[in-house]
């Protein structure tokens, strides 16, 4: 099996003109927003430190893992920050993506309740390529690949919008708005094997009472690129006595998800989520679904009391 998986790899990278894969996808990305939304910086008006590993198709050998890294939070009244790192793997190592961004964003009241905030994001991407870890690798079969380690570091900039309360929130972005080629053939130009595509994406969701201890929050993110079919995620959740949250999410043609939230004190929260493939990969025996972990810190003021709690 993983000869095969790192065969599909090769493919991948070596028919003409094909897409670079998409972004890394994420059941819980209504809790890791900035990896995708500039805009989002500084929006929960404290600073916050967070982390998520996700392993994907547990049991086939060389299947991808994704960890991000994010620190963001409010400079000012009007201004957020953030960082932002995300490493994607798949293959044993042989393909590795690591993306580095930096985060601002500028925010407007609207209304009482509302606020407007536009982001922009600049960064690197960092592509790494061992195909001597390929099973059955041979140069010739890939003629424009003129070493069997390829390494790439190319700038790229992203920008967002962000329309935000303390129980709902809009927004639309395009992280990676520079299409980097990979590559390139020696003796056309214009010709490439590879080109990253931008990834544009639309979150929205709501928090309703439902009771003075029950909250249900819905939400959607839908992820759109030139190639690629349309991924729509779609999630509710249930969060108890503000601080234990249950839920289900369907990734459209893809997956099931169950989730599960807990509200550590006011300062940590863990989330934990598991997919199960309803495509024709979920059926084989070698795909256990794919795991997340989800961890959160904010440094929160304890002489400070929250009138307003946030749910996102």
């Amino acid at each position: 099996m993983k000869g095969t998986l790192l065969k599909i790899l090769f493919l991948i990278l070596a028919m003409p003109f094909c897409f670079a894969q998409q972004d890394a996808q994420f059941t819980q990305y209504m809790y890791n927003t900035l990896v995708v939304n500039p805009a989002y910086a500084g929006s929960r008006d404290v600073l916050g430190v967070s982390a998520l590993h996700r392993s994907q198709w547990v049991g086939l050998d060389g299947a991808p893992s994704t960890q991000t890294f994010n620190v963001q939070g409010p400079y000012n009244d009007k201004i957020g920050l953030g960082l932002s790192i995300v490493h994607d793997e798949i293959g044993n190592n042989t393909n590795q993506n690591t993306f580095f961004d930096i985060a601002f964003s500028y925010r407007i009241q609207t209304s009482e309740k509302y606020k407007l905030s536009f982001g922009l994001m600049a960064g690197a991407h960092l592509l790494n390529i061992d195909f001597n870890k390929l099973r059955n690798y041979s140069a010739s079969l890939a003629p424009s690949v003129e070493e069997e380690l390829y390494k790439k570091f190319s700038p790229n900039m992203g920008a967002g919008i962000y329309f935000y309360s303390d129980k709902f929130y809009l927004g639309l972005s395009a992280p990676d708005l520079l299409e980097t080629e990979h590559f390139q053939d020696p003796d056309d130009s214009g010709s490439v094997i590879a080109s990253e595509r931008m990834n544009f994406y639309l979150i929205s969701g709501y928090v309703f009472d439902l009771n003075p201890a029950l909250k249900f929050k819905p939400a959607y993110l839908i992820k759109a690129v030139a190639g690629a079919p349309l991924q729509v995620d779609l999630s509710a959740n249930f969060l108890i006595n503000e601080k234990l949250t249950l839920g289900a999410a369907y990734r459209l043609d893809a997956a099931f998800s169950a989730l599960f939230g807990f509200q550590m004190g006011k300062k940590l929260m863990l989330g934990l989520a598991y997919d199960r493939e309803i495509s024709s990969l979920g059926g084989t025996q070698f795909n256990d679904g794919s795991f997340e972990v989800f961890l959160r810190y904010e440094f929160l003021n304890n002489n400070k009391i929250d009138l307003t709690p946030r749910f996102f």
